[in-house]
């Protein structure tokens, strides 16, 4: 389902990142945060979901921020950074011993 979702949203963006000057960027992170989420899917042991994890975060604060020039779009992968710290400093502090 993650790979189909995905394709759409690559053929949606071909179009609409079509003369933007850091398509190929575009297209690199969407490809990263793809792989990301499939380890993330696909991990069957807790580090490697960590590491899915930790990728999808990295990935998220890239695409969110991928305007970075606009203060606004800086001011958002900031945020969504932080958010996606929180998250994984809480999921290791659950984690059992």
């Amino acid at each position: 389902m993650v790979t189909f979702i995905s394709l759409w949203i690559v053929v949606f963006s071909v179009g609409y990142m079509h003369d933007d000057p850091g398509e190929s960027r575009y297209f690199a992170l969407v490809s990263l945060f793809v792989g990301a989420m499939a380890i993330l899917i696909l991990a069957n042991n807790l580090i490697v979901l960590f590491l899915g994890w930790e990728g999808v975060g990295v990935c998220s604060y890239l695409l969110v921020g991928f305007w970075f020039q606009k203060p606004e779009a800086a001011a958002a992968a900031r945020k969504a950074h932080k958010v996606t710290l929180n998250k994984s400093r809480h999921a290791l502090e659950q984690a059992p011993t």
